[in-house]
């Protein structure tokens, strides 16, 4: 096909998200280079986020942009040549094996702690925040902590384990205010080596390991941000060890983003430049994973406080540039303002979700009653006055 018609093919799909190749409004899109048209039809969403970083096109709003196409599921109306040998590759194979376990913690998270320190919160929580009566990033933060350590009833002397405890925000956090002993467990080796430096004189140990060597006994479990690097082919593997983890009176905490459709791999430019080996779960990969498992007490969805999340990361990213352009290149910067302004738009557009589930062994006596729906009642009862 002529470049003319490639052109033509692209402009057709854009325009049913309201999207404009050469507009003016912020979501509209300028193309720098020819070969984005033939490049995007061929190869979908890794050619699209492959030409941003080389260059071939910009847009002020990449969030917006992504809103509009995941909003109108332009995503699905073009699919790569490779489309269907890549899914049959993630059904046929196990890319989260023991083996490869340690391959995320090296390509995404030992990149350098001084770049995490400048987008993240003081504690540096690298999920999503809870915003419902927070204005800062450090706020949203510190109010999920405290959801967390409440939703799951946390009393001094408890053993906990934080499955994926990143630089060990949370376990300090849970040791500091709640007086528990924290095992917190990591497959990045920089994360582990911060996390026991930061958590030195409390009851804390953060160990480099898989969540398939542990095998302890707890009180009770949180999961934050971890669940997307297990895989579907693992989900009810790290549910059974999750159980027998725990003692029968305790409480699992699983934070984790989800699908609305179950899937089998995850977005080509994300699995390949940012978290390879990773996917996204869907409610129907949870619900499958903790049948016989697990008693669900409670599953609370809030993923609009991840665009806020991630659009803060962006501001910080990009506010620090001139401090973080001294150990990183301008195709570092547009990988990852894609890679976080996407994500924005994803969540803002409800293709992506973001959960928290709590989990009993047996089930509670008495049933579960939830925090946020004690907070709920407190603050309707405030307002009535």
């Amino acid at each position: 096909m002529s470049r003319d018609t490639l052109r033509h093919k692209v402009e057709q799909l854009l325009a049913l998200a309201d999207v404009e190749i050469g507009g003016n409004r912020p979501w509209d899109i300028q193309v720098h280079n020819d070969r984005f048209y033939a490049r995007v039809l061929a190869e979908g969403s890794l050619a699209l986020g492959q030409s941003y970083v080389d260059g071939g096109w910009d847009c002020s709003r990449l969030d917006e942009f992504f809103c509009r196409i995941l909003r109108t599921q332009l995503d699905t109306m073009v699919k790569p040549r490779t489309w269907y040998f890549d899914a049959l590759k993630a059904r046929l194979f196990n890319h989260r094996k023991p083996s490869r376990a340690y391959q995320i913690g090296q390509h995404h998270y030992d990149i350098g702690n001084n770049l995490y320190r400048l987008i993240l919160d003081k504690r540096l929580i690298y999920s999503c925040g809870y915003w419902e009566t927070a204005s800062t990033l450090d706020e949203a933060q510190e109010a999920k902590l405290n959801l967390v350590c409440r939703k799951l009833d946390l009393q001094p002397g408890m053993r906990v384990l934080d499955i994926g405890c990143g630089w060990g925000g949370t376990a300090k956090f849970a040791a500091e205010r709640y007086q528990v002993e924290v095992v917190g467990i990591t497959v990045s080796e920089q994360q582990a080596k911060f996390g026991k430096e930061l958590c030195r004189g409390l009851p804390v140990d953060i160990r480099l390991q898989d969540y398939r060597n542990i095998e302890e006994t707890f009180d009770r479990i949180l999961s934050i941000g971890m669940f997307e690097h297990v895989g579907y082919k693992n989900y009810t593997i790290f549910m059974r060890i999750a159980r027998n983890c725990l003692k029968d009176e305790g409480l699992f905490l699983l934070h984790t983003i989800g699908g609305n459709c179950s899937v089998t791999r995850n977005d080509p430019w994300i699995e390949r430049y940012i978290f390879p080996n990773s996917m996204l779960p869907s409610a129907k990969h949870v619900s499958s994973a903790i049948e016989g498992v697990f008693v669900l007490e409670d599953w609370h969805s809030f993923g609009p406080d991840y665009d806020k999340t991630l659009m803060q990361w962006f501001r910080n990213f990009h506010e620090n540039w001139d401090i973080l352009k001294e150990y990183y290149d301008e195709r570092f910067y547009r990988m990852w303002k894609y890679y976080l302004l996407s994500c924005a738009g994803s969540f803002r557009a409800r293709i992506n979700q973001l959960w928290q589930l709590v989990l009993s062994p047996k089930g509670v006596l008495g049933g579960y009653r939830t925090p946020r729906d004690v907070m709920k009642q407190k603050n309707h009862k405030e307002v009535s006055r």
